[in-house]
């Protein structure tokens, strides 16, 4: 990577607390009470307590860190933002289904290459 420093992670890397409060700005005690504020924000937690931030989780923090610095929402209020986004959300059933069908489509699509490729590999 052009430009990159030595501690830069890739976009889907998990994240520690310390990382995240590092690229946030956000101390490591807000973090850990926001957990306890938004339960939409639930990183994966190891032995000893270890917080580990999936991607979802990062775009969440910077979402309600904008929320509440910039565009002057209260903690309540970005409670019922993010519950009334969820009720809104499409249902789990739609989206796997959604899921499936894409997976589907390129599993068609690869042994459609595969068997391309076979072809053309015979008729040489």
């Amino acid at each position: 990577m052009a430009g990159a420093k030595a501690g830069d992670k890739a976009a889907g890397a998990y994240r520690t607390i310390g990382e995240l409060s590092r690229e946030t700005g956000l101390p490591q005690h807000i973090l850990r009470y926001w957990e306890t504020r938004f339960p939409q924000l639930r990183p994966l937690q190891r032995a000893g307590n270890r917080r580990y931030y999936r991607p979802e989780d990062v775009a969440l923090v910077q979402r309600i860190n904008s929320l509440l610095t910039h565009e002057g929402y209260t903690i309540r209020g970005v409670q019922k933002l993010l519950a009334d986004e969820r009720k809104r959300a499409p249902s789990s059933a739609a989206t796997m289904e959604a899921v499936r069908a894409v997976r589907n489509a390129l599993a068609e699509a690869l042994a459609s290459d595969d068997a391309a490729t076979e072809s053309q590999r015979i008729s040489q």
